[in-house]
């Protein structure tokens, strides 16, 4: 009969660190676990509160020059978790063609608050499409002009003193206007993603 043979120092080694690395990979995600069921994280909301647009106009049939003011809402719904914005830009686009741009000041929005900002965007001689010109025109006539408002910001939660989770957060809302100079917000749809 063969006699048994010893398992090596290698193969025990290598258990040794495969059970280890099983454990931690269990661990955390029990951590994992443990945080999402005591915090409930829930995702920021970007929103348009009002708007007024309160000029435009287009030169030489092409070249729009607007002026918007726009009171944009940063929610943050979770309960028991502060969210610090930064950087944030937020930009104004006509039909596929970006119109003005700004940025907003970091800051952090606690539990179950909202942070307001208010933004004063100046289109000045942008140059839209054939296309664009006259569906914009079209939409002056008609007192309904549609424009496009997106933000960009990084959002972080902070679960504690030690836990933290950051990332990437697009607001995109539709906002349809009445005619300028007393151009008042008539509709509007809004969606914030990853």
């Amino acid at each position: 009969m063969p006699l048994p043979q010893q398992t090596n120092f290698f193969t025990w080694s290598a258990a040794v660190c495969c059970a280890i690395f099983w454990i931690l990979i269990i661990l955390a995600g029990l951590i994992v676990l443990i945080v999402y069921i005591v915090f409930r994280p829930r995702t920021p909301k970007f929103d348009i509160s009002t708007a007024t647009l309160n000029a435009a106009y287009l030169d030489m049939g092409y070249l729009l020059n607007a002026d918007l003011t726009v009171l944009v809402n940063f929610i943050n719904p979770n309960k028991k978790v502060s969210v610090y914005f930064s950087p944030m830009y937020i930009d104004a686009y006509y039909g596929s063609t970006l119109i003005a741009t700004t940025y907003i000041e970091p800051f952090t929005a606690r539990k179950h608050h909202s942070m307001f900002a208010s933004v004063h965007m100046v289109a000045s001689q942008v140059r839209l499409g054939l296309l664009e010109s006259q569906k914009l025109k079209k939409q002056l006539e008609s007192s309904r002009a549609s424009f496009e408002i997106k933000g960009y910001f990084r959002a972080r939660a902070n679960f504690g003193s030690l836990l933290r989770y950051s990332y990437k957060l697009h607001g995109d809302c539709t906002v349809v206007f009445s005619r300028p100079p007393d151009g008042i917000i008539v509709g509007r749809k809004c969606k914030t993603r990853h």
